[in-house]
């Protein structure tokens, strides 16, 4: 983990260098109808004019951070039902998820990710949310199958939770009964790419 973090803060760290030395600090970004759309984005900016060195610097952060959340995702083992096996699979080395950097993990206060994977009964709910509630921030929630998104084939069910978005917020639903390994593995690639997007630190510093 610790190698890992420091190789994902080196690259970063190098790949800032090699951009910021090539022209002025911070880089003046053509605005208004010359700006073609997407090129702010493609390099990293969440604004469309830097409006301070300090704003800059602080997306750069923001850039450092996401990069080691989102390329070491510890989830929690919370199989519910028959999408576990899935999730098995996505562990398994045809997929092997370790180069993603997801290593699961057992308890609750070591992990940063959930895979809700089955049918939540309403039993189970008030346990979810109490090991939702143990994990250290910043967390996220991937749901995987249709009974995690709403009940699937027991919707209509008295002791079946409509969807595990009421106890807990869901950040990347992966449809299916089951889903596939290789979609499980779409939505940890789309949930990667959230976590590229989040702008924490300079939201903070716009207040």
């Amino acid at each position: 983990m610790v190698t890992m973090l420091f190789k994902n803060i080196t690259r970063a760290l190098l790949k800032n260098i090699r951009f910021t030395t090539s022209g002025a600090y911070p880089p003046k970004l053509p605005v208004g109808k010359d700006a073609p759309k997407g090129s702010i984005a493609k390099m990293g900016s969440p604004f469309l004019e830097p409006m301070s060195s300090g704003e800059y610097a602080l997306a750069r952060i923001d850039d450092v951070i996401n990069l080691v959340q989102r390329d070491s995702l510890w989830p929690l083992t919370f199989g519910l039902a028959c999408c576990a096996v899935e999730m098995m699979h996505f562990a398994a080395p045809r997929y092997d998820m370790d180069r993603y950097g997801v290593v699961f993990r057992a308890s609750p206060r070591q992990t940063d990710l959930i895979f809700v994977a089955g049918t939540v009964t309403n039993k189970m709910a008030p346990a979810l949310r109490r090991i939702f509630d143990q994990m250290p921030e910043a967390k996220w929630v991937i749901s995987m199958g249709s009974c995690a998104n709403g009940g699937g084939y027991y919707h209509y069910a008295y002791s079946v939770l409509k969807g595990c978005d009421r106890v807990i917020p869901v950040d990347i639903y992966v449809p299916g009964c089951p889903p596939t390994a290789e979609a499980l593995l779409y939505g940890v690639l789309q949930l990667q790419k959230k976590i590229k997007r989040k702008r924490e630190a300079l939201l903070w510093y716009r207040r």
